[in-house]
């Protein structure tokens, strides 16, 4: 279920098989059924997945676009994506 691995194997992870990953250790740390020591080692696991996943959200974020258009309709450019406007 979830690697022992370091950060380094988490580095190379495309973000949706580090949220599965990450999903699984939230359940198995729900659970309970986990000895101490093994849930001290995947919840730090766990912790580099959540930063990974972060900064892929952050990356992606960045290269979103939004299309300007004209009043007739027309493509006029593009600017970067506020999500708060």
């Amino acid at each position: 279920m979830s690697k022992t691995g370091t950060g380094d194997d988490i580095a190379s992870m495309p973000f949706e098989q580090a949220l599965q990953e990450l999903e699984a250790i939230v359940g198995q740390l729900e659970k309970g059924a986990v000895p101490l020591e093994d849930s001290i080692r995947i919840y730090e696991r766990g912790e580099a997945l959540k930063s990974h996943c972060e900064r892929l959200l952050l990356q992606a974020e960045a290269r979103i676009e939004k299309i300007n258009l004209s009043a007739s309709g027309e493509p006029t450019g593009a600017t970067a994506f506020d999500p708060e406007a």
